[in-house]
């Protein structure tokens, strides 16, 4: 019986002795990447550019918005039309079509600042589809002026959803020419704002 005892406490000893008890846990990611959307407007490719770093980083499918009349070129006629379209409520019809969305937990939607607002693609999107239920996540990309009234946008026009808190950076400015900039040090500086940002909302996969 001692033996037994002796061999029972030594047992003990050497399984608490593998496991420090200031081991720290690593725990796994919960996001199921199968079940996150990537959805994006992008006219100069700046918020193209984000949406790739997020879906790098957390998975899921990325979508681009396409008309089925695409804004023209020339920036100060787009300026003029989306103006127009505010200030009428028109939504543009989508050429982009996105099958199985009731599959999805997780919308990214990510846009461009036109005239502080919401571009009326992504209205278009929002309004489309029935996001009731889901985690929604803006991002955006502007020309140093902000979100202006767009993220309040997508929480009034997602009512049902959970919206988490967005992301924002300085793109390019294409009134002055300025296009694409998410390259060089910027582009690793954006790479590393985006990884930060989707850690802390706990959307890292």
């Amino acid at each position: 019986m001692t033996h037994l005892l002796l061999a029972f406490f030594l047992l003990i000893a050497s399984c608490s002795s593998s496991q420090p008890e200031d081991t720290p846990v690593i725990a796994e990611s919960m996001l199921d990447t199968n079940k996150v959307l990537i959805v994006y407007l992008s006219r100069t490719n700046n918020t193209k550019a984000i949406a790739e770093i997020i879906h790098k980083n957390v998975g899921g499918t990325l979508v681009a918005l396409e008309l089925e009349n695409p804004y023209p070129k020339d920036y100060l006629t787009t300026v003029e039309q989306v103006a127009n379209e505010n200030a009428r409520g028109y939504l543009p019809p989508l050429k982009t079509k996105i099958e199985g969305i009731e599959n999805y937990e997780v919308v990214f939607v990510g846009f461009p600042t036109w005239g502080m607002q919401l571009p009326p693609p992504m209205k278009s999107f929002l309004k489309q589809y029935d996001l009731s239920g889901k985690t929604i996540i803006p991002f955006n990309t502007n020309g140093s002026y902000g979100i202006g009234s767009s993220f309040q946008t997508v929480k009034e026009l997602c009512p049902n959803s959970t919206i988490l808190e967005g992301f924002s950076t300085k793109g390019g400015v294409e009134r002055d020419g300025i296009y694409f900039v998410m390259e060089g040090e910027k582009g690793k500086q954006v790479q590393t704002e985006v990884k930060k940002w989707l850690a802390k909302i706990k959307q890292m996969k």
